[in-house]
C-alpha cells in the first residue's frame, strides 16, 4: 500500500481535489436552490442532469482522447468545470442550472476518465487491488471533506462557488505534472445488454436500482436537508454521513462477499439499507436519527455497486469481464438519471420525507428480487467465485475496467493454482 501511495500520490491528490470540488458544488446547489426558490421538482431535474452529461461523456470522451490525447482533454474539460461553477450564482435560473449540470457531468466524467487511465497505467498486477482500494478511499474522503467546506461563511454569496472552482483548477497540477507516462487508451467494445442480462439478471436489475439510489443520495440529500429546514451545518453532517457509512462498510461487506453466497449478501445489504430509510420516513424531523439512518443507508447502498459487479463476474468468463463493464455502467446510468427525478416529484407531492421512502423502495425491490433469484439458480461455491474489488459508484468506465482487470487477473491466478493442485 505504501508503495502504491508513493508512486501514485500526485494522481490520488488530484482526484481528491476533484472530489472536493464535485462534492461541494453538488451539496451547495441543493442549499442554494432552496434559497433561490426552486421547487423540489426543479431541483430534481437539475440534479438528474449531471448524470445525463456523465452518460454522454462516457461515450464521447474516449473518442476525444484518441484524437487529441489525455493531457489536452483533461486540461480543457477541467477548465470548463471551473467556469461553469462560477456561473451558477450569476445565472440563478433552473434552466441555466440544468444546462450547467449537464456540462458539469460531461466534464467531470471526462477528467475522471483521464485520471483513472493514468492510475490504471501506473498499477501493476501486484498492486492493482491496492490501487483500487486507495482510489475508492480518496473519492469517499474527498466527498466527506467537501461537506465541511459547506460551513465556510459566505456573506457575498459567491465565495462557496469560488472554492470548488479553485479546487478543480488546482487539481490540474498534481495530475498533469505527475511523472507517470501518458497511457494508451483503447476502450473495450461493450457486451450486448441482452447477453449481459442472460448472464446475470440480478446484476443488471441491481445496477439499475442501485443507480437510482446513489443518484438520489448524491443529488437530492442536500435538497432534502434544505427543504426539511436543516441549517447548513446539519445538512453538511447529514450528507457526509452517507459517505462515512460507505467508507466504514465497504471492506467488511467485501470480506463477506468473498466468503458467502453473494445473492444472500445483496438481499441482506439491500434489506438493511431499505429498513433504515423506511424508519427514517417516520422520524424525518429528528436530526440525529436521520443522520444515523443516512450512515446505514450509505453504508449499505454504496457497496452494492461493487458487490453487484462481483456477482456479475461470477457468471462471466475472464475474457468477457471487461466488455461487460460498459453495459453495467449504461444500466447504472439509466437508473441514475431517473432516480433524482422520481425522488423530486415524490418530495413535491408528499413532502421532504418522501426522500427516504424513495430510497427504501428500490432497495426493497432489489432485496426481494435477490431472494427470488435464489430460487431460480443454484448458488456458486464461494471457492469458485471471483474477488470483490472495492469500487465507488462515482467511477467511470475506465475505473470499471480497472476493477475488471483486477478480477480477471485474480481469476486467472486461481485457475493456474487449481491446475497445479490437480496436476500434483
Amino acid at each position: 500500500m505504501i508503495t502504491v501511495l508513493r508512486n501514485s500520490w500526485p494522481l490520488l491528490l488530484g482526484v481528491m481535489l476533484l472530489m472536493l470540488g464535485n462534492g461541494l458544488q453538488s451539496s451547495l446547489l441543493g442549499v442554494r436552490g432552496e434559497t433561490a426558490g426552486f421547487s423540489a421538482v426543479e431541483m430534481s431535474f437539475i440534479m438528474s442532469a449531471y448524470f445525463v452529461g456523465f452518460m454522454i461523456s462516457s461515450r464521447v470522451t474516449p473518442i476525444m482522447i484518441r484524437r487529441v490525447g489525455h493531457v489536452r482533454v483533461f486540461a480543457a474539460l477541467a477548465s470548463f468545470i471551473s467556469a461553469v461553477i462560477i456561473l451558477y450564482p450569476a445565472v440563478p435560473h433552473p434552466l441555466a442550472w440544468i444546462l450547467g449540470r449537464v456540462w458539469i457531468g460531461f466534464c467531470f466524467c471526462g477528467v475522471y476518465v483521464t485520471a483513472e487511465s493514468w492510475l490504471n497505467n501506473a498499477a501493476t498486477n501486484e498492486t492493482r487491488g491496492q490501487s483500487l482500494s486507495l482510489y475508492m478511499i480518496v473519492q469517499m474522503v474527498g466527498i466527506i471533506a467537501a461537506q465541511g467546506l459547506l460551513n465556510i461563511p459566505d456573506p457575498s454569496g459567491f465565495l462557496l462557488f469560488v472554492i470548488p472552482s479553485v479546487l478543480v483548477s488546482v487539481s490540474f497540477a498534481p495530475i498533469l505534472l505527475a511523472v507517470s507516462p501518458t497511457p494508451a487508451f483503447d476502450a473495450t467494445k461493450p457486451m450486448k445488454l441482452s447477453d449481459l442480462f442472460r448472464k446475470s439478471p440480478l446484476g443488471c436489475v441491481g445496477m439499475l436500482l442501485s443507480g437510482s439510489v446513489f443518484a438520489a443520495q448524491f443529488g437530492m440529500s442536500a435538497v432534502f436537508g434544505a427543504q426539511a429546514g436543516l441549517n447548513v451545518q446539519q445538512i453538511s453532517i447529514f450528507v457526509a454521513a452517507f459517505y462515512v457509512g460507505a467508507l466504514v462498510f465497504q471492506f467488511p461487506i467485501g470480506w463477506l462477499s468473498d466468503r458467502s453466497d453473494r445473492r444472500v449478501l445483496i438481499g441482506a445489504v439491500s434489506g438493511i439499507g431499505a429498513m433504515a430509510a423506511f424508519i427514517a420516513t417516520f422520524f424525518s424531523t429528528e436530526f440525529y436519527l436521520i443522520v444515523l439512518a443516512a450512515f446505514f443507508m450509505g453504508g449499505m447502498g454504496n457497496p452494492l455497486y461493487a458487490l453487484l459487479i462481483a456477482h456479475t463476474n461470477d457468471f462471466l468468463e475472464p475474457e468477457d469481464m471487461a466488455s461487460a463493464s460498459g453495459g453495467l455502467l449504461f444500466i447504472n446510468g439509466l437508473g441514475a438519471v431517473a432516480g433524482p427525478v422520481v425522488t423530486g416529484v415524490a418530495m413535491e407531492r408528499f413532502g421532504p420525507q418522501a426522500f427516504f421512502l424513495l430510497f427504501a423502495i428500490p432497495l426493497f425491490m432489489l432485496a426481494a428480487y435477490a431472494i427470488w433469484r435464489m430460487t431460480r439458480r443454484p448458488a456458486i461455491s464461494s471457492d469458485d467465485t471471483g474477488v470483490f474489488a472495492p469500487m465507488s459508484p462515482t467511477g467511470t468506465v475506465v475505473a470499471m475496467e480497472f476493477a475488471q482487470e483486477y478480477a480477471t487477473e485474480a481469476a486467472e491466478i486461481a485457475a493456474e493454482e487449481e491446475a497445479q493442485n490437480t496436476g500434483t
